[in-house]
């Protein structure tokens, strides 16, 4: 499912409830929501959605790497990145 589907998907559960809510509405929502997240990483902190999991920000240390194509060894430069913990409930529920 890609993000284009998840705003699809919400604007049909309002629907089905009568709830009268755009498809635009629903994009805007579901853009609102990532933009959101990801605002926070940037900054660093820690976003945490009860039941599903975290998202956080780990530090990766510089290293020496070797490229595949030609043997050659270079460096790579210490970085941040994205992480995802899944929740226990998450876990179970996929497990089912």
């Amino acid at each position: 499912m890609n993000k284009a589907e998840l705003g699809e998907k919400l604007h049909e559960m309002h629907a089905k409830k009568g709830v009268d809510v755009s498809k635009k509405h629903a994009d805007e929502v579901v853009d609102f929501i990532f933009d959101t997240i990801t605002s926070c990483l940037k900054k660093g902190d820690e976003v945490s959605i009860a039941g599903f999991g975290a998202f956080i920000v780990k530090q990766r240390k510089a290293r020496t790497a070797r490229n595949p194509r030609t043997g050659e060894m270079v460096q790579v430069p210490a970085t941040t990145v994205p992480r995802f913990k899944a929740g226990k409930a998450l876990k179970e529920a996929v497990k089912a």
